[in-house]
């Protein structure tokens, strides 16, 4: 059992969101690399993308925001048993106001009744924090900043669509994934990555597209089915002549990462996470040797 009275991680959940902040992962940046080399030689497409990658060296470079809007964190933790989620939940928060004072982080958390900003990050449910239980004996964060404009045009379908003629099965999905990148054309800050869920509630639904965003680009998916109607869909939405930032050219989308739940029989709910091309995210893995804190690193 760990006693986090005596274990203090805030500096490191403040290291973790600085990481998240100013340092775009690799699979990202490697990704929009390969799709300069795709666009028309002096294109805006090509434009766009020379723009993005300089502003991704520059962020790291000087450890400032890859973007204005640093987003909603989003906290996926795991953590064995006995150790205090009450304690993580503060030590986060204290973090996050950290990072705020730092400027890693923009003041971004808006009261809904007055319109006032905390200033610091803090607020009701603000940042968002999901907690796993699990049997290994480390702590696992993962760290996904999720900005506004790209959570602005993300989406939910409820199956049949009669108007897109997409039904409860696969083919359904399909239809209403590739219309969601329709909808949303240049917004949203594209390319894009798709994080799509299939199934569960509205609520679950969403929570479950979200976490389709820590996945990295290059990973399978695990069901032979869901793979494949992942690059599908990626082929296609490519095809769509939208490009970065809805200046045409070869590439809307960096990924699409699929994953399903059950549903009620009545319900058959199809949520799309449309994250920005700064698909923020970063992890921390916090060790333990007798019970006691032995290493924490980064990826």
């Amino acid at each position: 059992m760990h006693d986090l009275r005596q274990l203090d991680l805030t500096e490191y959940f403040t290291e973790l969101i600085r990481r998240a902040a100013t340092n775009l992962p690799a699979d990202m940046e490697d990704s929009l690399k390969r799709a300069k080399v795709n666009e028309a030689k002096g294109s805006a497409a090509e434009g766009a993308l020379n723009t993005i990658l300089l502003n991704v060296n520059m962020a790291r470079e000087h450890s400032t925001p890859i973007c204005q809007d640093t987003g909603t964190p989003i906290f996926e933790v795991h953590h064995p048993f006995g150790v205090s989620t009450l304690k993580l939940a503060e030590q986060i928060r204290k973090a996050a106001a950290a990072a705020t004072a730092s400027s890693y982080l923009r003041p971004n958390a808006v009261d809904s009744l007055t319109g006032k900003n905390s200033g610091d990050n803090s607020g009701e449910d603000f940042p968002t924090m999901h907690f796993h239980e699990w049997d290994q004996d480390t702590i696992h964060v993962d760290l996904l900043l999720k900005g506004g404009g790209c959570e602005n045009v993300s989406t939910q379908y409820k199956l049949p669509d009669s108007g897109l003629k997409a039904g409860r099965d696969l083919e359904g999905v399909r239809r209403v994934v590739l219309d969601a990148v329709h909808q949303a054309q240049g917004r949203g800050c594209g390319p894009a990555v798709l994080g799509v869920a299939i199934g569960g509630d509205r609520g679950s639904s969403y929570l479950k597209s979200k976490q389709q965003l820590f996945r990295k680009l290059e990973d399978s998916n695990e069901n032979p089915e869901l793979a494949a109607l992942e690059e599908t869909i990626y082929e296609q939405a490519n095809q769509m002549g939208i490009g970065p930032m809805g200046f045409g050219g070869n590439t809307t989308v960096l990924g699409v990462k699929i994953g399903a739940q059950h549903r009620l029989p009545a319900s058959y709910f199809v949520s799309i996470a449309y994250m920005c091309w700064a698909n923020r995210r970063a992890s921390m893995d916090v060790t333990f040797n007798d019970g006691k804190m032995s290493e924490v690193s980064y990826a």
